[in-house]
């Protein structure tokens, strides 16, 4: 059973990608490549999950593929995403800053679907000797909600992602 927050890395990373934002899932599958550019990090640093309603029910949905109502089922999270930036020490400071300032313009206009950004900071800009490259840690917080569907045989088989849900 999947607790739904395994794709949610790769869905902030893409979202930016698409805002022009040079991005990529920290710690890859696949060998990292050096880049010229700075591009920016993608982890999952923490999540909250709470309680949504009485026994975490969401109410019922009707499904037109299957033509039958299902009870949905679900929890509030606030996930915080590191979306550090990191850029070769021969730009500077400048292209780190230049860089932030894409990254936020992307989360002012909101985050990938399913995920609400409430906020976001970022920290000062340090020289990482190891990589010899510079840093900029950068936090965002958002609410999501991870929802399961009982569709009649009181199993769940697995959560997804969800946007905020509407009153």
């Amino acid at each position: 059973m999947s607790a739904g927050l395994e794709h949610i890395r790769q869905a902030m990373a893409d979202y930016l990608n698409g805002q022009g934002v040079n991005a990529m899932t920290a710690w890859p599958a696949a060998p990292r490549e050096e880049r010229e550019e700075p591009v920016v990090a993608v982890s999952l640093r923490g999540c909250q999950v709470g309680p949504s309603g009485f026994q975490d029910y969401l109410g019922e949905r009707y499904d037109e593929s299957t033509g039958r109502w299902e009870e949905r089922y679900g929890k509030k999270a606030r996930l915080t995403l590191g979306l550090d930036i990191y850029a070769p020490e021969k730009g500077g400071g400048a292209a780190v800053q230049t860089a932030f300032d894409a990254l936020a313009g992307a989360l002012i206009l909101g985050g990938p679907e399913g995920l609400a950004v409430e906020e976001f900071s970022c920290g000062q800009t340090v020289r990482d000797g190891e990589n010899r490259r510079l840093k900029r840690p950068v936090e965002a917080v958002c609410t999501a909600w991870l929802c399961a569907v009982d569709g009649g045989s009181g199993v769940f088989t697995d959560f997804e992602l969800r946007g905020v849900m509407k009153p």
